[in-house]
């Protein structure tokens, strides 16, 4: 794996925990706060996560927009704690 691929998929991992850890709905500016990118970096992971199913945008009555993760986007994280826990078992 190289190592771009790997900061790639760390990036989609922690967008997608940030989501989860404030209660599977937060809105767009904290998330780029605790995300750590630029806004132009932000904006091309969330809409390629839109995109592929893992995350959704949901609107509140007063038309704010919160993104909340999918099934699709659980499982990702599911299966990549797996992939890390099984990296660092094995001490690579």
């Amino acid at each position: 794996m190289t190592k771009e691929k790997r900061e790639r998929l760390e990036i989609i991992y922690d967008i997608l925990r940030i989501i989860v850890s404030h209660g599977n709905s937060i809105l767009p500016t904290p998330l780029l706060r605790f995300s750590n990118l630029s806004t132009q970096n932000f904006n091309r992971y969330m809409n390629e996560l839109i995109e592929k199913g893992f995350v959704r945008e949901i609107y509140d009555e007063e038309g704010r927009r919160y993104y909340t993760l999918t099934d699709k986007g659980f499982k990702f994280l599911e299966k990549y704690q797996k992939i890390r826990e099984l990296i660092e078992e094995f001490g690579l």
